[in-house]
């Protein structure tokens, strides 16, 4: 029995760096590996480029009659469609730097092969960015389009915005905005800058800087996050406030971003390209991580339902009986059985995990929740007003308005990835990834 206790207490080897001779074998025998072929790391841009306009026609058609219903029918309508549609693509781009940064910091060598298009997903954060200054800059000009505080009529005399003055300001909230835009940003380009340099170069330093990088970024990034979320969508209704919220609409990030490097691989092996190098035993890796998360989402959504009821704050509850009252209750069912219970019971099971067709379509399916999800948030304080709360001229230029900047963004996507390897050719932990097994 001691000596079984012996064994149990001594301590696990430490694992060293290896030399420098020693790493260049590594990378030796990497390169040599049939799976690091040219054609099967690399899409040229003539691959990409059938499917990129494709998606970049589309964006623009959608685009223009978002154009053309703002103008004839309702700005306001119009500037919902795209919000949804900015804060979908946004949920994916921070979902993707969160998921970077998550995987640099815990060291995770499975993930290797697919971080490089996590990568390219987070580097273009500076779309949806880019949006959101201007939407909040034409906010702030109009004194207030969907955001009704920033109207001087609404101000005047209203104690619950002059409390909170100090916050609620159109200054301080274009400023707030331009931070978080250069705080996502900067992480993002950093972190793919380094991880293609460690291509460029083989130096593992590189790999060194972006673990100290992603472990501080972290913070900064949860916090851009949050109150990003704040000020676009719970101050819709400046009398709502929910301490979860910030973590709500993580949960549509860490989710959004999985749902779309499963599609984008998938594509990418539809192609013929990344055979070997992202199998079944990775996608179970990311419908565990899909699952987790549908279940984290449920989770963070009942929370936040459960303690509004229990509590009974007038300013907390009316924000439920108003989407109830006017209208939105089917959409509530919507996000509870096809936001939860659908995936749910898709999901949980081991063989649907290691398809990646079946997958890949959960993928697209999940984005589609996601998007509902932020029409639930953004659309009932829109019509609030209105003796309908959907008629089809309003759903024609919301989902305009949301699938061209959904549209738009795919074709980024589609043009980013054919600007470097689709994998980091000398990550130190490539060799980890491309023998990678699950065992559960």
């Amino acid at each position: 029995m001691s000596q079984f206790a012996a064994k149990a207490n001594k301590p696990a080897p430490v694992q060293t760096a290896i030399s420098d001779e020693a790493w260049a074998k590594r990378l030796s025998t990497i390169a040599n590996d049939a799976r690091m072929h040219e054609d099967n790391i690399n899409l040229s841009s003539r691959s990409a480029a059938k499917v990129g306009r494709a998606m970049l026609v589309v964006a623009l058609v959608f685009l223009l009659v978002s154009a053309v219903g703002a103008f004839s029918i309702s700005f306001g309508h119009a500037l919902a469609g795209i919000e949804i549609g900015v804060f979908t693509v946004l949920a994916v781009a921070l979902g993707s730097l969160f998921w970077v940064m998550v995987f640099h910091a815990l060291n995770a060598g499975w993930s290797i092969t697919i971080r490089r298009q996590l990568e390219n997903m987070a580097s273009l954060v500076w779309i949806p960015a880019l949006i959101l200054v201007v939407i909040a800059i034409v906010e702030v000009a109009s004194n207030g389009v969907l955001l009704e505080w920033l109207d001087p009529s609404v101000r005047e005399g209203n104690h619950l915005i002059e409390a909170k003055a100090a916050y609620l300001n159109g200054p301080f909230f274009v400023v707030r905005v331009i931070v978080y835009a250069i705080i996502w940003v900067v992480l993002s380009n950093r972190l793919r800058a380094w991880s293609i340099k460690t291509d460029e170069t083989g130096d593992r330093s590189y790999g060194r800087k972006a673990r100290f990088f992603a472990s501080f970024g972290i913070p900064f990034f949860a916090l851009s996050l949050t109150f990003c979320a704040f000020d676009f969508l719970m101050s819709l209704d400046y009398r709502f406030f929910s301490t979860m919220w910030g973590v709500y609409y993580f949960a549509s990030c860490a989710l959004g971003a999985m749902s779309a490097i499963v599609l984008v691989t998938a594509l990418l092996r539809t192609a013929g390209r990344l055979q070997g190098l992202v199998t079944e035993e990775h996608y179970h890796d990311m419908g565990k991580l899909m699952f987790g998360f549908t279940v984290f989402w449920a989770y963070i959504s009942f929370s936040q339902y459960f303690l509004i009821w229990y509590s009974n704050i007038p300013e907390e509850t009316m924000w439920f009986t108003a989407r109830k009252e006017l209208g939105w209750n089917w959409l509530f069912m919507v996000m509870c059985i096809g936001h939860f219970i659908a995936p749910f019971l898709i999901l949980i099971f081991r063989g649907i995990k290691r398809n990646p067709k079946i997958l890949a379509f959960m993928g697209v399916y999940m984005l589609v929740m996601i998007a509902l999800d932020m029409a639930w948030i953004i659309l009932p304080m829109v019509t609030i007003g209105e003796a309908k709360a959907l008629d089809v001229p309003g759903l024609v230029i919301y989902a305009a308005g949301a699938l061209g900047i959904i549209f738009l963004f795919g074709w980024f996507v589609s043009m980013k990835v054919t600007k470097s390897p689709l994998i980091p050719t000398k990550d130190p932990l490539l060799h980890e990834a491309m023998k990678h097994k699950n065992y559960v």
